[in-house]
């Protein structure tokens, strides 16, 4: 099993190096999203510089990098744990992708795609609020936050703490990723002035 779970691994990693966002961009004559906009390499940038038409397989490929590393250690490895460990290793891969020397976005899809297949019940509350949200706003940034933040309630709720703990784990990591663009951001600022 130990084998499985590393191959399963490196897997998730590689994965979640596919460089979509930056394949969607060029396409579209935008030679680095790490560039311009809000510097990140995802499908919120793409869809503020692209429209949400052409930024839509960055945002369908971003959740599939999560799903395909989770549902391979579902597969692969089995027990409720693999999941995560894999698709963990998918929103590292987006963070830090060999692909982009290890320069990439927050892992924020990789992370929705991976709790699709960890916690799929917990997932269907998380989505149903946030269309509900968006439904209300018509803002789809409040209604993702809304759906993020409902996630782990769900999961509470349906599947216990060493579950919802081990989500927590991931969505520290994202908050890492936000944290970390924030103060370069702040560095960046910083020098232009």
């Amino acid at each position: 099993m130990r084998t499985r779970l590393i191959v399963a691994t490196a897997a998730g990693y590689l994965l979640g190096s596919v460089p979509v966002a930056r394949t969607v961009a060029r396409r579209h004559g935008i030679d680095d999203l790490r560039d311009v906009g809000d510097r990140n390499p995802g499908a919120w940038n793409a869809m503020e510089l692209l429209g949400v038409p052409a930024a839509l397989p960055v945002f369908v490929g971003d959740t599939a990098k999560g799903i395909a590393a989770a549902g391979l250690g579902r597969a692969v490895v089995g027990g409720w744990w693999a999941p995560y460990v894999t698709g963990g290793a998918a929103l590292v891969g987006h963070a830090y992708p060999f692909t982009d020397g290890f320069r990439g976005g927050r892992s924020v899809l990789a992370f929705v795609g991976t709790g699709l297949v960890a916690s799929p019940r917990a997932a269907a509350v998380s989505v149903a609020v946030a269309t509900a949200v968006w439904a209300g706003t018509r803002r789809f940034d409040v209604a993702a936050r809304a759906g993020v933040a409902s996630f782990p309630v769900a999961q509470l709720a349906a599947e216990g703490p060493r579950r919802t703990a081990a989500t927590g784990v991931l969505m520290t990591f994202v908050g890492f990723r936000f944290a970390l663009a924030a103060l370069e951001g702040r560095a960046t600022d910083d020098r232009a002035s």
